[in-house]
């Protein structure tokens, strides 16, 4: 009586956000189909949050920005940004990074900057997050390792 029934032919929320939001599709952040997709708000949806904790432990990696999108601005803007990764044992994949950033932080970014982001080997499902907490030793360390491995 209340709510409404499913229908076969309902959108998923994916496809929903690419129609409102064709900028955030699987093909125009350059990802393959395995991506979950941009949650409209990751404060409401379970599956971000989990998402975002286990991303704060993750392992680090280098990625070096790509583009970014903005996808609001209510309080601090909130960016979805792409990054090309590089982590040790050669693993190389496009990531996306969901966060919120400070007025400074948005307009310090550009294309080609390289920042600490930390994925989650297990799952690989292209969610990466800026390593904020990073020791910078320990980023100069992978750093070195990375050039190192392209060198040879």
């Amino acid at each position: 009586m209340f709510g409404r029934k499913k229908n076969r032919n309902d959108l998923k929320l994916d496809d929903l956000m690419a129609q409102l939001r064709p900028d955030l599709s699987r093909e125009s952040l350059g990802v393959g189909p395995d991506f979950p997709g941009i949650a409209p708000n990751p404060l409401l949806s379970s599956d971000a949050r989990k998402r975002n904790a286990e991303l704060r432990t993750g392992v680090l990696a280098l990625g070096v920005l790509v583009n970014w999108r903005e996808v609001s601005s209510d309080g601090s803007p909130r960016v979805v940004l792409m990054f090309d990764v590089e982590a040790v044992g050669g693993i190389s994949f496009r990531g996306i990074a969901d966060e919120d950033l400070t007025i400074t932080e948005l307009t310090r970014l550009a294309p080609g900057q390289t920042l600490p982001v930390r994925y989650r080997p297990a799952v690989m499902d292209h969610y990466v997050a800026l390593a904020r907490d990073a020791d910078p030793a320990h980023v100069q360390e992978l750093s070195d390792e990375l050039a190192s491995r392209k060198r040879t």
